[in-house]
């Protein structure tokens, strides 16, 4: 069985034999007297038809759940996040648990309104790169807007013995029903946990929630992309970063960055988050947004170059990292952590009914994983965005350090990426709306130099 399945279990690897499309496309034209068959009557139907198909085929393909447990060491540390575990004891190995099962996993879905512009109403077998953006992005928003070292309060009932470690011990007494009962009211009405559902919702397979999927497809398309495609990592990063800028609303205080040729410019990060003060306020500064920074970056050629795997361990050790969005060939998932040499993941590939975020007290569980995942180091695909988060100025400035000193542990000439005093060559808040093309062909072209791999930036992933 494969060890690298996803949260719900085994998803059965590869395309359906090219025959079955043949059979299924056939079968929608119409028997003549003679015994011939018609086409549909239109190219356009039969487009329709097809996609139909196609989605059908992915929903059952990713829709299969065998349950299997993930083996973790007992004796290594297990670093997940900025944070540290030995699951060897109890106390520690309850926490990760919780922890794991309080990230958001955003997963395909099925039976959501159409998309714009297709007949689609799943994104199985073409999504998953959009669903590990949105993972990396919530992520930032749970420290944005929750307290540090926030949990969720269901996460004990969520993630129960998905691990191959040693039983952990009672962490108190018992229970009674009527602190149970309390503790139910308490959830009910934790502002906590009204913000949890809040952030949640956001996330929603509905038009109107500003990092579903709805809306991220629309913010791809001056990138040339549409409903269907397949999505790279550098892209996702820029459509993250204008759907941030078009929910202003909805997240006040919080903008994106994206990195440019593998660089952060502290100078426009700066410029990004400063706030001018208000007509007749008093202060010794700006005020000051906070800040996800994603940095698009190519760890390798056609595979992973090992030498930067140092370097990604000191970067996910990190308390201001909030992950990593790529995969492995063919195949998104978003990186949380690792213990030895194996990464920690959460996978989107598990085709899950959709849920209704416009009604009243919507179900949570669907959006969180409880079973932790991984995958060796030298199967993880080299291209990659690693994202940051920094709440203040102060937190800024730390995280320049504290990344700088990471990134220098690397043996390999060139390093994953670097921060620099200074600016970019050009400002994408005042670029043309086709600026991310733009964007990701210089990049691409800086790639070339550098490498003359097929396997670019913009590899398929399914």
């Amino acid at each position: 069985m494969n060890p690298s399945s996803p949260c719900e279990g085994q998803i059965p690897e590869g395309d359906p034999p090219d025959d079955w499309f043949h059979l299924s496309t056939m079968s929608l034209g119409t028997q003549g007297s003679d015994g011939s068959r018609d086409d549909p009557e239109e190219p356009e139907e039969r487009g329709r038809l097809k996609s139909k198909l196609v989605s059908a085929w992915n929903n059952v393909k990713y829709g299969w759940s065998f349950k299997s447990k993930a083996r973790f060491s007992k004796t290594s540390p297990l670093t997940m996040l900025g944070q540290s575990y030995l699951l060897s004891h109890g106390v520690e190995r309850e926490c990760f648990r919780q922890a794991f099962a309080t990230l958001l996993w955003l997963t395909y879905r099925r039976g959501f309104p159409q998309l714009d512009g297709s007949s689609l109403t799943t994104d199985s077998g073409w999504g998953c790169m959009l669903r590990s953006g949105q993972m990396l992005l919530a992520q930032g928003l749970l420290l944005h807007l929750l307290p540090p070292g926030w949990t969720w309060l269901s996460a004990n009932h969520v993630s129960k013995d998905d691990m191959e470690v040693q039983e952990s011990r009672s962490l108190g007494p018992e229970v009674t029903k009527k602190g149970r009962r309390k503790s139910i009211v308490s959830f009910l009405e934790s502002r906590t946990e009204v913000t949890h559902r809040r952030v949640v919702s956001w996330f929603g397979d509905h038009p109107i929630a500003p990092f579903g999927l709805h809306q991220l497809v629309e913010q791809g398309t001056s990138a040339g992309k549409k409903a269907g495609d397949w999505y790279g990592p550098s892209i996702v990063a820029h459509i993250l970063r204008k759907a941030v800028d078009a929910a202003s609303a909805e997240v006040s205080n919080l903008t994106v960055y994206v990195a440019q040729d593998c660089t952060v410019y502290i100078d426009d990060v700066v410029r990004l988050c400063e706030r001018p003060l208000s007509e007749g306020s008093t202060g010794p500064s700006p005020a000051w947004k906070s800040v996800i920074i994603l940095v698009p970056v190519r760890l390798g050629g056609e595979v992973l170059n090992t030498t930067y795997i140092k370097c990604v361990k000191n970067l996910l050790r990190l308390e201001c990292c909030i992950g990593i969005i790529g995969g492995k060939p063919k195949h998104s998932l978003f990186f949380v952590g690792y213990q030895d040499e194996q990464l920690l993941y959460l996978d989107p590939h598990y085709s899950q009914w959709t849920v209704d975020i416009t009604q009243d007290n919507f179900p949570l569980e669907s959006f969180h994983c409880k079973c932790p995942r991984k995958i060796s180091f030298s199967r993880m695909d080299p291209s990659c965005t690693i994202g940051f988060y920094a709440k203040s100025q102060k937190e800024f400035e730390l995280l320049c350090s504290t990344v700088s000193t990471a990134l220098s542990s690397s043996t390999e000439k060139y390093p994953i990426f670097t921060i620099a005093e200074g600016q970019g060559q050009e400002d994408e808040s005042d670029a043309p709306p086709n600026s991310i093309t733009h964007i990701l062909t210089k990049d691409k072209a800086r790639l070339r130099r550098t490498n003359n791999s097929n396997s670019m930036d913009e590899f398929v992933l399914l």
